[in-house]
């Protein structure tokens, strides 16, 4: 998530200088303390440690050019692992390890990374360039290899510019071969909001979106005073009545394009501003609601849905018409169960449900939080008629839980412990100037090391997330999995409202150089990313 235009010259590069860059950034800069290294001695006891049960999964992973298949006619030129979206899930049982073979067949000289998104692994596979490996050039491969020790539902996708918002993702899944739960399937679904070669590309969603709303003449509007969100009174109108798919649907505001830009999308689950981005179809596993993936199974059976929100800009409100489902996980890791009409999951964020089978054909909606659209899937138990594909079940109104309100099972819950290190995270930035940063300061790739949030071995660390902005934002941490509050369910990505301030504490037990930003693709991309880095 490193920007792809400035940046990629220097990712282009570190080929030949990428020995360089990661040595500057494990020394630490002038005014930092010594950091541990991503492939020093520290990462590597780390690893020792780690209990495997010595099976090695081989896995090649080429990412290339792919005209995909959405279904219902639409088709779409984008980058994707082996032409397929979402890409082949791979499938571990904890203790093995994944020996992953990147294959960059990307055109124009294009960089690429994966970054193995929840995994608590050694620091130099986490695939962030420049911090943690150099970029992985075009015609060129990387291995990826580490032990997955900890069960759950994760997924993996590029760390480089906004590539997380083309087809380059795909589950992983790491059983428990001690699986304390009873059900008769299971059914993974992934969730993503669509743009790439059908309106456009990533990449021109952001250069639109850098230029933020601050120097647009909006014809006798203007924001109100210190509000940099969306709410621009009654311009919550102006992408309504036009067919999104359309290369024609933009809107012109003082000569400049909005073409990709969203205007008026609102949640009061998200506390306002629910988004950036126009998209123009919203998939699960795939495909578009005319042409729906269908799961097949019997009346009665208990199936575990393993869900995955792999978008870029979209939060979603999922359900399953004439079910309740019962959350048992988050971000691979259990809770104590709940039961539910409909959950909320931002983006990077994953919930694994159970659910009862009912008899007939009944979809799965993942209604676009605030942005008035949907994706769908079916469930289909007998022969019957599918719904059409706008259906909205009563479920996405019925019971919803948000993260803060689940409770980590005992086995996983952290134990009372006197924090050692607590840092201040605060999120800043708006629309206005589409500034999006951590403290104040924007990530800087020539420079990873610049600001780093220190932290020690061995240390209990606590972080408090203070959103000044007028919009939510998915906050992840690699490497570790923290606990929200005392007691709250252990997560990586937790949806931080705005003008609202979440505390989360972790054990600081993975030494390395481990990146913290938002999972809005674009507000990493322009700077709302920081380095929690171990003091050397």
């Amino acid at each position: 998530m490193n920007s792809i235009n400035r940046r990629s010259v220097l990712l282009a590069g570190l080929g030949v200088a990428g020995a360089g860059a990661l040595a500057a950034c494990s020394s630490g800069s002038s005014t930092t303390p010594a950091l541990v290294n991503p492939s020093g001695s520290a990462v590597a006891a780390a690893a020792k440690k780690r209990k495997g049960t010595g099976r090695t999964q081989q896995v090649t992973l080429t990412a290339s050019p792919a005209m995909l298949d959405l279904g219902g006619g639409v088709m779409a030129r984008s980058w994707a692992f082996s032409g397929q979206a979402p890409g082949k899930e791979i499938r571990l049982s904890a203790g093995d390890t994944l020996a992953a073979e990147l294959s960059n067949q990307l055109p124009n000289k294009t960089s690429t990374s994966i970054h193995w998104h929840g995994i608590a692994m050694r620091n130099d596979m986490d695939g962030v360039p420049p911090v943690t490996q150099q970029a992985v050039r075009a015609g060129t491969n990387f291995t990826y290899r580490f032990l997955a020790d900890a069960p759950g539902t994760y997924f993996f996708h590029p760390h480089v510019g906004v590539q997380l918002d083309r087809a380059l993702y795909a589950p992983l899944i790491v059983e428990d071969p001690k699986e304390p739960l009873s059900y008769d399937d299971e059914w993974v679904v992934v969730l993503d909001d669509w743009v790439d070669g059908v309106t456009g590309t990533p990449d021109e969603v952001l250069a639109e979106l850098r230029h933020g709303m601050g120097g647009m003449d909006m014809g006798g509007h203007s924001s109100p005073s210190g509000h940099e969100g969306h709410d621009m009174g009654d311009m919550g109108g102006m992408d309504m009545g036009e067919d999104p798919s359309s290369p024609s649907a933009s809107t012109s505001s003082g000569g400049m394009s909005m073409r990709f830009m969203l205007m008026g999308a609102e949640s009061e689950l998200l506390g306002g501003d629910a988004g950036d981005v126009k998209y123009p179809y919203h998939l699960v596993n795939g495909r578009v609601p005319a042409e729906p993936d269908v799961y097949e199974g019997k009346p009665g059976k208990r199936v575990r849905l393993r869900i995955i929100n792999a978008g870029g800009d979209t939060a979603y409100r999922v359900a399953l018409a004439g079910h309740k489902l019962t959350i048992t996980h988050t971000d691979g890791f259990p809770v104590e169960h709940e039961q539910v009409d409909a959950l909320l999951i931002g983006m990077g964020e994953r919930y694994d449900v159970l659910v009862t089978l009912g008899d007939g054909v009944f979809p799965l909606v993942a209604l676009a939080e605030g942005k008035n659209a949907t994706g769908m899937a079916l469930v289909r138990t007998a022969s019957g008629t599918a719904p059409k594909p706008t259906v909205r079940p009563k479920e996405l109104n019925g019971r919803i839980l948000t993260a803060s309100e689940l409770r980590a099972a005992a086995d996983v819950r952290l134990s009372p412990k006197k924090v050692d290190r607590v840092h201040r995270v605060e999120l800043t930035g708006g629309m206005d100037k589409y500034n999006w940063a951590i403290n104040g300061k924007a990530f800087d790739m020539n420079d990873p090391a610049a600001n780093p949030l220190t932290i020690e071995e061995g240390q209990r660390v606590r972080l408090d997330f203070v959103n000044t902005t007028e919009m939510w934002h998915p906050m992840h941490l690699h490497g570790h999995t923290y606990q929200l509050g005392n007691g709250g369910p252990r997560k990586d990505t937790s949806i931080v409202l705005p003008k609202k301030k979440l505390s989360v504490i972790f054990d600081a037990d993975n030494p390395g150089q481990w990146m913290l930003h938002c999972h809005n693709a674009y507000h990493g991309e322009v700077g709302m990313m920081a380095l929690v880095a171990y003091q050397g």
